[in-house]
């Protein structure tokens, strides 16, 4: 007797409860519930077990930029399956590495020429601080190994990454971690300290400044490098202000301090920009990458690395030792030049840069809600703050928090057909970051079912 398309989805379900452990989740919230399974994607749309649709308003989690279901990027990844399906980058390379890597540094801004893989984020923001570590312990500044990053930042889940990380939530559990983490303020305007409140030039340079008053307090010998997203994530994408990164760039070369961006998130068009230091207008000496390299359709990360931190380990006897096993793999490359092929031949640059304007405006309808206190963001990368009390900016406590973002708006949400990221590290916000193939007509379908469960969030307060 042949299973029903519903036997199928509950075999699923009973499968996933008792064998899948999810990431960064209350695993009991499933005890009475379905697991969400999605089983297929296209273009801006996901569907689950049982046909839904949903709008991927967050590119799955800041990934998807070429959308779902792309035929030619899954092709790329058999036909280099067949040829070569793995080898390592330890003393050796193969063809799809060496492309991508001069393909990467001819997109990349300034004399940012090597490119050193890693399979995630994580690993790529680890292999930064350590290769800033290694390098001033060669050139003979061992005692620089502190890294300053901003409050309430994300920079991933290793233990190095963790250090650099600015959400305690999520790092208590695994203390102690490396020493020489240090945070200094985002760039959150809207919540300014009042003294700079009015004026976004001033908070830009006061938040600047407090980078450099960092870096005396502890030592400038000390200090190895700067850690910083173009736009800031957690919290709810904060932009910088008009001058931040060129007054951040000045302070780092006057103490000798390395400016790692950290554009996990930003890079390969989430900003209109391959990177977010272009947008910005910022020369960083490290880029770490993942995410948007491959739109998803592999797993990949990796930094981009000045020509001056080469230079140490490019004679002699020097090495860097660190390595990845899985780390510049030929199936993950062939997909990341495939992926840029679309971006070139689609001109998605062009179009996040001229459909920006549309997604901001439209997000900026929702300010008529007394539940949203701001909407902030650039590109396709957007946070929309919740608050109480909309004329003092009064916030949830906790467990208002806790009721409103858990208990109501990450379900209902979900079951209205977005999917986006209601988060409250920090104060709650709910976060966009859609394909870079998305138009009028999405945004359009984001803020219709945003207004209507904002709506209700708030007759429940």
């Amino acid at each position: 007797m042949s299973s029903t398309p519903d036997d199928k989805t509950a075999q699923l379900q009973e499968s996933a409860k008792r064998n899948m452990w999810l990431h960064f989740t209350r695993m009991g919230s499933y005890a009475d519930a379905d697991m969400p399974v999605i089983v297929r994607g296209s273009g801006q749309y996901v569907y689950d077990t049982r046909g839904k649709r949903y709008l991927d308003g967050l590119a799955g989690l800041f990934v998807s930029q070429i959308g779902h279901g792309r035929t030619e990027v899954a092709e790329a990844a058999a036909v280099q399956g067949g040829e070569l399906a793995y080898f390592p980058l330890w003393s050796y390379a193969h063809p799809r590495a060496i492309e991508l890597a001069e393909r990467l540094a001819d997109l990349a801004p300034g004399d940012l020429n090597r490119v050193f893989f890693t399979t995630s984020g994580s690993e790529a923001v680890e292999s930064a601080w350590k290769l800033a570590k290694q390098y001033f312990k060669n050139i003979g500044q061992p005692s620089r190994y502190k890294v300053i990053s901003r409050d309430i930042a994300y920079h991933g889940t290793s233990m190095g990454a963790l250090a650099i990380t600015g959400l305690a939530g999520i790092k208590e559990p695994f203390e102690p971690l490396p020493p020489g983490g240090v945070r200094v303020p985002n760039t959150n305007f809207y919540r300014a300290p009042e003294f700079v409140a009015d004026d976004l030039i001033a908070f830009g340079k006061w938040a600047a400044d407090e980078i450099e008053r960092a870096i005396l307090r502890e030592g400038p010998t000390s200090v190895a490098a700067v850690f910083l997203e173009p736009l800031q994530n957690s919290g709810g994408c904060f932009p910088p202000p008009p001058g931040y990164f060129e007054r951040v760039r000045e302070i780092c070369d006057r103490y000798g301090v390395l400016l790692v961006s950290d554009e996990v998130i930003c890079a390969f068009g989430r900003l209109g920009y391959y990177f977010g230091s272009q947008r910005y207008g910022y020369q960083p000496d490290i880029i770490t990458f993942a995410k948007g390299v491959t739109s998803g359709y592999a797993p990949m990360g990796g930094m981009i690395v000045a020509d001056h931190l080469m230079e140490p380990f490019s004679s002699g006897h020097a090495s860097f030792l660190h390595g990845v096993t899985f780390a510049g793999h030929p199936v993950s490359c062939a997909v990341a030049l495939a992926n840029l092929d679309v971006f070139e031949k689609e001109d998605l640059l062009g179009n996040v840069r001229a459909n920006e304007g549309g997604f901001r405006a439209t997000l900026e309808k929702l300010n008529d809600l007394p539940i949203v206190g701001d909407v902030r963001g650039d590109g396709y990368f957007y946070g929309i703050e919740l608050v109480k009390d909309k004329a003092t900016r009064e916030t949830f406590d906790d467990d208002e928090s806790e009721r409103l973002l858990r208990g109501f708006l990450s379900h209902a949400l979900f079951d209205a057909g977005l999917i986006c990221r209601a988060d409250d590290r920090g104060d709650p916000v709910i976060q966009l970051s859609p394909p870079l193939t998305c138009t009028q007509e999405h945004f359009d379908e984001m803020e219709q079912i945003l207004r209507s469960v904002l709506t209700q969030a708030w007759t429940r307060i």
